[in-house]
């Protein structure tokens, strides 16, 4: 366990565990407010977040900013981070040995960072952080509890951008986050 954000990125930086070290342009640890209060977990970074070495920056990002514009969620006030570090090959959803690398990194954020919502984005989120016997389409919009911490699952903001019927119910699971942060 390490006490600062910045130890366990100088690590993820040199990491070697997994294949994906092979062809990063940048390792991407995560961005935002070491003391947030909500804490957003994606898949993995794509082409923009690997050039960048920052997450949920390029449409998928743009598109969750707007929602947290329209929801006067700031988002200087949140942590992103994502199940793995560097950018599968094409954008392919990482397998389970490369996330399996990379939690213990997670891990160690969420202990540094202390949240009390997560919102688990999309489907490799969510089975990676709470298990196989969860699936996205019938969890989305619903509380988890699990060792004190309460998760929401969610629609990914690509998906959004592949289907935009989505768009209604990640807002609405967005303005339940906001509620519940509210709450306190």
């Amino acid at each position: 366990m390490y006490e600062k954000l910045e130890e366990v990125n100088e690590i993820v930086k040199k990491c070697t565990k997994c294949g994906l070290c092979k062809t990063r342009t940048n390792t991407v640890f995560g961005t935002g407010n070491e003391n947030a209060e909500i804490m957003f977990i994606g898949e993995g970074p794509g082409a923009d977040e690997d050039r960048e070495g920052e997450p949920f920056v390029g449409k998928a990002g743009k598109l969750m900013d707007q929602a947290f514009l329209g929801l006067g969620i700031d988002r200087s006030k949140v942590y992103i981070a994502n199940i793995v570090k560097c950018r599968p090959p094409s954008n392919r959803t990482p397998l389970k040995e490369e996330a399996m690398a990379c939690l213990d990194y997670l891990r160690n954020q969420v202990m540094i960072i202390k949240p009390k919502v997560i919102v688990l984005l999309g489907n490799t989120a969510l089975k990676n952080i709470l298990g196989d016997e969860y699936g996205i389409t019938a969890s989305r919009g619903k509380w988890i509890e699990k060792k004190g911490i309460k998760y929401l699952p969610t629609f990914h903001p690509a998906a959004l951008l592949r289907d935009e019927s989505k768009k209604i119910y990640f807002w609405e699971d967005l303005k339940l986050v906001k509620q519940e942060i509210e709450k306190e």
